[in-house]
């Protein structure tokens, strides 16, 4: 059907219509997804897989080994022939593959190791989602809008008519009135982080480090309404606004963490180096210069690209691996970024899942080397959860796109907040590190709309 309504209006308008409980919005360049209620489901939690699907009973049964082999298996066996799933998959998703089973990372008490006061581990449920590990859906509904045009695919005619007619309407009314969130707390103890993590690298235990910051928020928020208004003010390579089991998510992803196309071409996006933007031309100039400049900066970048193409390796056919557009300012929101791309094509056996295991975490949002870097940041931060995992996008023809989760807003249970991080080096400041975050959380905190009551 035609469309002239602004994509971004119809994508709120279908998330905040009430039409379906679980859905996603998924954006990539020139496409704009919703995926509206759940005809199958994949659950991945701490040794437990369950798995929904049309005509059969649910499964529950325990798992072993790689995340990404659980899921592969479990929409290996989807009983149907064509499908697209979407989700999400959380920071500790690489911790599993990493540092073994919960059981493995129990100490000699009994006790799961920890850091943190009472009140950081009760965040840390929310955060994590009861300790989900990944959950993607396949949906009843799809609708695709891309050129003008709104395609709308689903199981039953009643759902596809209830979605034509809201269509039909014009999408969602403009959101309402931010209430802007204070980016400026929590200091002292971010740069006392920050300072342990250069202590480390100086002695020699990892070269680089992502340390991140959690900004909760005092009053409920409409995450709906604040996608709307934070999308409309950024830049990103992805964007994405969710509710799967009653949590919820919206961010501007600024880079893409893994890009496989049916025919097995991989790529993914690592960025790394960091100045503000958005303050004037002049600034904007002056920044972009610096960022260009900077030793630490150009060294964060080039060791993170270095990384991805090691990643890569492991999965592609030989001498297929390239570095393009290395070390290009990306402008995203309220920062710019030095940007590379890293490509390459599936090994003969290679899947779009080997693909997806071999560059998450992402490197700019974990560190160097990353098993090292996982460990350091257990040590550092509460659980992350969603928080530096990835929204990503599966089919059955093996094709599959995914985004890193920065610049985003995380609701649960009433309750909201936001998270940004720096990579720490031998070079970094802890002021410094400090600002960054700040400036990469104004490029959503302005945007932040509270709850209607």
């Amino acid at each position: 059907m035609e469309s002239a309504a602004d994509p971004l209006a119809l994508m709120a308008g279908l998330a905040g219509s009430g039409l379906f409980g679980d859905h996603v919005v998924y954006e990539r360049p020139g496409s704009w997804t919703f995926a509206g209620g759940t005809l199958g489901e994949v659950v991945l939690e701490d040794g437990e897989l369950r798995t929904r699907w049309p005509g059969a009973e649910p499964t529950s049964r325990p798992w072993t080994g790689r995340p990404a082999d659980a899921l592969r298996e479990a929409f290996a066996a989807a009983p149907l022939p064509v499908w697209n799933a979407y989700g999400w998959i959380a920071f500790e998703f690489a911790a599993e593959r990493c540092n073994g089973t919960a059981a493995e990372r129990r100490d000699g008490t009994g006790a799961e190791r920890h850091n943190g006061t009472a009140a950081e581990r009760r965040d840390d449920a929310a955060a994590a989602s009861g300790g989900r590990l990944a959950h993607l859906v396949v949906p009843r509904v799809e609708v695709r809008v891309q050129d003008g045009r709104a395609h709308i695919t689903g199981v039953d005619g009643d759902e596809i008519e209830r979605v034509a007619k809201l269509l039909a309407a014009g999408g969602a009314a403009p959101p309402a009135a931010a209430s802007p969130v204070d980016v400026r707390t929590g200091g002292d103890a971010y740069r006392e982080k920050v300072a342990r993590a250069v202590a480390d690298i100086g002695a020699g235990r990892y070269q680089k480090v992502i340390v991140s910051r959690r900004l909760d928020i005092s009053h409920p928020v409409d995450t709906v309404a604040t996608y709307a208004r934070g999308r409309a003010a950024n830049t990103p390579a992805r964007s994405f606004l969710f509710d799967l089991d009653g949590f919820q998510a919206a961010g501007f992803s600024p880079e893409v963490l893994a890009s496989v196309d049916a025919d097995g071409t991989v790529m993914t996006q690592p960025l790394a180096g960091t100045r503000a933007f958005g303050r004037g031309a002049d600034a904007d100039a002056r920044t972009r210069r610096e960022l260009e400049s900077d030793p630490k900066e150009i060294f964060e970048h080039a060791v993170s690209v270095r990384t991805s193409q090691d990643e890569l390796y492991r999965v592609c056919a030989p001498g297929t691996v390239r570095v393009t557009g290395f070390m290009t300012v990306k402008e995203r929101g309220s920062v710019q970024h030095l940007g590379s791309s890293v490509s390459g094509a599936l090994a003969p056996g290679r899947t779009c899942w080997d693909a997806l295991d071999a560059l998450f975490p992402g490197v700019t949002a974990s560190g160097i080397p990353k098993p090292e870097a996982i460990e350091a940041i257990g040590g550092l931060e509460e659980r992350r959860g969603l928080y530096s995992g990835a929204v990503l996008a599966v089919s059955h023809d093996g094709s599959l796109d995914s985004a890193l989760v920065l610049r985003a807003l995380y609701n649960r249970d009433g309750r909201a907040w936001l998270r940004a991080g720096a990579g720490i080096v031998s070079g970094s400041t802890p002021e410094r590190e400090y600002e960054e975050t700040c400036e990469k959380l104004s490029s959503i905190a302005p945007y932040v709309v509270p709850l209607a009551r």
